[in-house]
């Protein structure tokens, strides 16, 4: 009776199946004895089925695409022979028909052809000799893997880079470990248990390696990440501790070995290895490599460590740096302690607010006398003077609108007296520019106009990924933008929602309440379908307190 092995060419990979039982089903359903789960491939495609007499055949199961054998249809039982090409819509398949080793001539596996180990165990196992006639050498050998980890320890102190890094320790395997082909370094980069390939290394410098790692069992290394486990398998495809991982029998994955990114304090990742050699290569003295595979990772997982502080470090540089632009010192800190962010962005969410808008009085005009550069030094002037009365309550600029300011309070920090920031930021706004006028202190003087609505928006970071916004959106912005339009010059205007929301009584560094405000009138805007009540700071002569 010939031992049945077919031969998978997929796309630019081939990899080998032995057929271990009579009857043998190819097709796209996991329930299949080998799953393909690709285009061209019916839910049940082919069987083998061996006869009595030890031949093998192969049957087409009535699949969408057909079966050909050595370019032949398949519609009905055929006998196959060794050497023959079968094609499952895009995948060929080689027969390959073996006669069966004897028992007497077969070598002996060693016992078990994987090895796992808790990493605590191979801290120091990596050194010790077997005690067996090879002593010396083994002790030669030893030595010369310590002088490796010193050297690499001094290397990977220096590496500030995740390539570097990888470039120490692709140095040390290839030399160390001559079984070992290819090498992979995946890091739980954001923290979240996710492995990504970050770097992979091939000793055979001719042969591409997929970004996609699509060689890397993701299963072995999620064992290795969660467990804090070394692995060193012989044929995964064999152990019953992988049984059920469809991507280990996929992808072919047999030789494999596996450590944790680890020191002491938590996993950041796994360094993968994997070659195409016997079991008896990687059981004997297997203990030993992989011992000193883990220990190389131990060190590794420190310059991981310490790199993944420095991104760390970067990105919330960049994040303080843009939130900045928009928010006060105070409440800057208070988004990067309370840790608000979701990949770098403040997630848009529904909140109470206040928003205000002020614009300079008669700019176009302005425009047309003064040069664009004097106008620019203008604008910049004024919205320095300008920002630090909204940022003084700890209000939130969302943009500047040509000569216009458009801020928010009561976000990303709730504020539950956000009507009374915003009105206290508009009295601040209106006395420091009567200051700045009386003193000449900008190139020209200026009046402003200011209107505040209260209400429910969005707030967040809006935009695609080349530019984020942080902003606020809904009707509570779009009418206070239209009731700038009936402010007298030099005043603010505020909608009924916010002086309803105003307090009575004076709190230090606030305006008088509503005392400051009188009754304006109703009004109608566009695209709003009933009339609004809006008050306006008092002329009388009483100047609020800023």
């Amino acid at each position: 009776m010939a031992e049945l092995k077919l031969r998978l060419k997929e796309e630019d990979t081939e990899r080998t199946v032995t057929v271990n039982q009579d009857e043998f089903t190819i097709g796209r359903l996991p329930e299949c004895d080998l799953c393909l789960p690709f285009g061209g491939i019916s839910r049940y495609h082919v069987q083998f089925l061996k006869t009595a007499t030890g031949d093998w055949t192969i049957e087409d199961m009535g699949s969408k695409n057909g079966t050909r054998l050595n370019e032949r249809p398949v519609t009905s039982p055929q006998q196959i022979n060794d050497g023959d090409v079968i094609w499952l819509g895009d995948v060929g398949v080689v027969v390959v028909l073996t006669a069966p080793i004897k028992p007497d001539l077969l070598e002996v596996p060693p016992e078990g052809t994987t090895i796992l180990r808790n990493v605590k165990e191979l801290q120091q196992q990596w050194i010790q000799a077997d005690g067996a006639k090879d002593s010396s050498d083994n002790k030669e050998k030893a030595i010369a893997r310590l002088k490796d980890l010193v050297d690499i320890a001094k290397a990977l102190s220096a590496a500030e880079s995740i390539e570097a890094i990888f470039e120490q320790v692709q140095e040390v395997v290839f030399r160390s470990l001559k079984s070992i082909e290819r090498l992979a370094l995946l890091v739980d980069v954001n923290g979240l248990g996710k492995l990504e390939l970050l770097n992979a290394a091939t000793r055979d410098v001719s042969q591409n390696l997929t970004e996609s790692g699509s060689w890397i069992s993701r299963s072995i290394c999620q064992k290795v990440f969660d467990e804090k486990v070394a692995i060193q398998t012989a044929d995964a495809q064999m152990d019953k501790r992988f049984e059920g991982e469809q991507s280990i029998f996929v992808k072919g994955i047999k030789s494999a070995i596996a450590v944790p990114l680890w020191d002491e304090n938590k996993v950041v990742g796994v360094l993968y290895a994997d070659a195409q050699l016997p079991s008896s290569h990687w059981t004997k003295g297997g203990e030993e490599d992989l011992s000193f595979f883990s220990a190389l990772a131990n060190l590794v997982a420190s310059a991981v460590q310490r790199w993944l502080l420095t991104l760390k470090l970067r990105n919330e540089e960049t994040i303080r740096n843009r939130l900045e632009r928009y928010h006060s010192p105070s409440v800057v800190q208070h988004i990067m302690a309370q840790g608000a962010l979701e990949d770098g962005r403040l997630v848009p969410a529904e909140v109470d607010i206040s928003i205000l808008f002020a614009d300079i009085v008669g700019f176009t005009a302005l425009s047309e006398r003064l040069r664009p550069a004097q106008i620019a030094h203008l604008l910049n002037a004024f919205f320095e003077e300008m920002l630090q009365e909204v940022f003084a309550v700890g209000g939130t600029l969302d943009k500047y609108i040509g000569d216009c300011i458009m801020a928010f309070f009561g976000a990303p920090e709730p504020q539950l007296d956000h009507a009374d920031k915003a009105v206290a930021a508009a009295m601040g706004m209106l006395t420091r520019l009567e200051n700045l006028n009386a003193n000449q202190v900008l190139a020209e003087p200026l009046q402003i106009r200011i209107a505040i609505n209260s209400g429910r928006a969005v707030i967040g970071d809006v935009g695609s990924s080349q530019r984020v916004d942080y902003t606020a959106l809904g009707a509570t912005i779009n009418l206070a933008s239209r009731m700038e339009g009936i402010c007298p010059p030099g005043g603010c205007v505020v909608s009924e929602a916010t002086y309803s929301m105003l307090t009575r009584t004076p709190q230090k560094g606030l305006p008088l309440g509503t005392q400051g405000l009188g009754e304006m009138g109703e009004y109608r805007f566009k695209g709003i379908d009933r009339p609004i009540k809006v008050y306006q700071t008092k002329r009388d002569g009483t100047k609020p307190v800023s």
